[in-house]
């Protein structure tokens, strides 16, 4: 097949992602690495890698005023274009190196992305005479302008000209010549840490030069270690790096075919402690594993940017997976950083447990049915995603747990009486620990909305106390009655537990708006009064009419001092005042229909304050008696009939956590 017939269709279908830009300059190093070792061998191998970059006014320039790169040039002292290596540049999908890995397409990839080549190569030809080969080839003409000239060297080597890089390229690559000197080393280290030696290349962009033997002694923490495996009969061999802590990378898991880098895969987090940096006697690293193989080799695309092998296939086609090459792998990196490992592991796993115990103890009960290994995390993960990671290990069990509920009830076949039992035991043992999760994290919620009290009563910084809006709103949303807000917005068992069960719930709303009265009233609570948060929590906690009865809920602001006599100074006449007004239109039920003997439905008046000295005068005048802790006041009201409670807010807090910490203690959790 001609190249000149066929390259430009060649050039349409062959494909290369705009982040490889810089593969095709890699390649051109490799090239120059085979001719040297056909040459002389790599030890007395050179390789110069420059960086060309436009001149002031000539194209654009970087945003660090760094000029643009506009093309690179590569000079080797190996064997150069002999006509066996010119014969092969011609023919497309040459063989001619086809033992190296070589595939005969590496030259499309440089016409991807640079316009032209251009080709000076020294050689010995067939009669061991020293000639310079001239030639250029671009997409449009192919090799042209081929020249043997005699040589105006006095020994063998190529350079090559890499001309005009494609801007869309250019743009998705690093443009610092420490970067590109990082990225070729990555491309080319097989050929430093395999057995023998690599040549001596060099990167040079401006007045700056790097060693890429100085870049790997940097980079390198520890000496390789190199290792063979078998997967389903095919043989890998590993190379385990550990590159020192500065350096920029993750730890990885790299496939090369053809001693090249083709495909890089993050294996952070996928084995238990192996998540940011580790360390070892030496210091901090991070691990990387160079995976090569006959099969990678033969299954390697084209353009050498991923390889043609499933995901997963059936065990029953005996074919190697990317599966199955990345577990068998982990297996041995396990294996090979077991030791530094096990610190990370250990810390990874408290991490979880101490989130468990202080933040989030729902999650205790369903640690027995996780696999542990998913109970070791990286200690740097946020609280956040600690949370994520751990629900998403309950939605796990949960989902696992319907799975198995709709067997469970059906004995398998063959299935004996004791393994029925025991299955059956298993799942119940499941089912008891879920539900206790769910309870856990209804406690944890309480135990929050109750520090948020807590704080709510205190001091401001200001000297201050916050309003009574704050502890309003945590017991439930203002402006809203029973139709418009879940009860699980609701926090009224900081009350009374018994709240839960109502028919119609308000808060903040004047009577008129209510449909358990027929009350006209506007004024109590009123505009006013709302601004001031002097509103009722209003309750009617009976379906039935014949066991109706009304309760309100009056708060008032923390260490508030002024009370009086009167219905606008006196919690608990105002209080008692809601509750007149209410008889007084006709209590209904909230579909409207009136209850009988609505005037004589028994009412309980709760009030929120802190017992000022006004307010201990206020109870003493209402005839109610103080509790035995000395931190409210109870009684009842024959001519209101009604219950009255004045709650201090340190007890409304003292009896909250009383009550809340006998769930703690039922489940085995810590309460603080």
């Amino acid at each position: 097949m001609s190249l000149q017939t066929n390259l430009r269709g060649r050039l349409r279908n062959t494909f290369l992602p705009k982040s490889h830009g810089l593969m095709p300059v890699f390649e051109a190093v490799v090239n120059s690495i085979h001719s040297i070792e056909e040459m002389n061998g790599a030890a007395e191998g050179r390789i110069v890698l420059q960086v060309n970059r436009a001149t002031q006014g000539n194209l654009d320039f970087d945003a660090k005023s760094q000029s643009a790169i506009v093309g690179f040039t590569i000079i080797d002292n190996g064997c150069g274009f002999n006509d066996d290596n010119f014969k092969s540049f011609e023919t497309l999908d040459s063989d001619h190196k086809i033992d190296k890995g070589c595939r005969g397409v590496g030259r499309l990839m440089w016409l991807k992305v640079f316009k032209q080549v251009e080709v000076e190569s020294h050689f010995f030809d067939s009669d061991g005479e020293l000639k310079k080969r001239l030639f250029r080839f671009d997409g449009k003409s192919g090799v042209h302008g081929e020249k043997i000239l005699d040589p105006t060297s006095s020994n063998p080597g190529t350079v090559i000209r890499l001309i005009d890089f494609d801007e869309s390229f250019r743009k998705q690559v690093p443009s610092k010549g420490h970067s590109i000197a990082n990225q070729l080393l990555e491309h080319v280290l097989w050929y430093f840490v395999r057995q023998g030696s690599a040549p001596n290349i060099i990167l040079e962009d401006s007045d700056e030069t790097f060693d890429l033997d100085s870049l790997l002694e940097g980079h390198m923490h520890a000496s390789a270690f190199i290792e063979t495996i078998t997967i389903r009969e095919c043989q890998f061999d590993l190379t385990h790096i550990k590159f020192r802590a500065s350096v920029n990378k993750k730890h990885q898991l790299a496939l090369c075919a053809a001693n090249r880098l083709v495909k890089e895969e993050s294996i952070q987090g996928k084995i238990p402690g192996l998540y940011g940096k580790i360390s070892d006697n030496s210091g901090e690293f991070t691990y990387t594993c160079y995976v090569s193989s006959e099969y990678l080799n033969q299954h390697v695309r084209s353009e050498r940017t991923s390889f043609d092998i499933a995901e997963d296939v059936e065990d029953m086609l005996n074919e190697v997976s990317l599966k199955d090459i990345r577990e068998a792998v982990l297996a041995r990196t396990k294996f090979y950083l077991q030791d530094v490992l096990a610190e990370t592991t250990s810390a990874g796993r408290k991490r979880v447990d101490d989130f468990i115990n202080n933040h989030a103890p729902r999650y205790r009960p369903i640690v027995n049915h996780v696999p542990e290994e998913l109970l070791i995390v990286d200690p740097e993960k946020s609280d956040k995603e600690l949370e994520l990671h751990l629900h998403s290990q309950w939605y796990e069990v949960e989902r696992q747990l319907v799975n198995e509920g709709h067997d469970i009830l059906k004995p398998q076949n063959k299935e004996q009486v004791e393994e029925y039992k025991e299955r059956l035991n298993e799942y119940l043992s499941k089912a008891e620990d879920l539900k206790k999760s769910d309870l856990a994290n209804y406690v944890s919620h309480r135990k929050v909305i109750i520090d948020l009290l807590q704080k709510s009563i205190e001091r401001l910084e200001d000297g201050k106390y916050a309003r009574e809006d704050m502890i309003h709103e945590l017991i439930m949303p203002m402006r809203k009655d029973s139709n418009e807000v879940f009860l699980e917005a609701c926090n009224l068992w900081l009350i009374d537990e018994r709240l839960a069960f109502h028919n119609y719930l308000a808060s903040d709303k004047t009577l008129l708006s209510m449909p358990i009265t027929g009350a006209e009233s506007t004024k109590e609570p009123d505009i006013l009064s709302l601004r001031l948060f002097d509103n009722p929590l209003l309750v009617n906690d009976q379906n039935t009419p014949y066991l109706a009865s009304i309760t309100v809920v009056e708060i008032k602001r923390p260490m508030r001092n002024d009370m009086q006599e009167g219905e606008d100074k006196d919690p608990i006449d105002q209080a008692l005042g809601y509750l007149e007004r209410i008889r007084e239109g006709g209590v209904k039920t909230k579909s409207g229909r009136p209850i009988p003997g609505g005037k004589d439905i028994p009412g309980y008046c709760y009030v929120l304050c802190d017992l000022t000295k006004t307010m201990h005068r206020r109870c003493r005048r209402a005839n109610l008696r103080i509790t035995s802790d000395g931190m409210g006041y109870f009684g009842y009201n024959e001519p209101a009939h009604s219950y009255i409670e004045v709650i201090s807010f340190d007890q409304l807090v003292k009896s909250a956590k009383e009550r809340n910490r006998a769930f703690f203690d039922k489940l085995g959790l810590p309460s603080v």
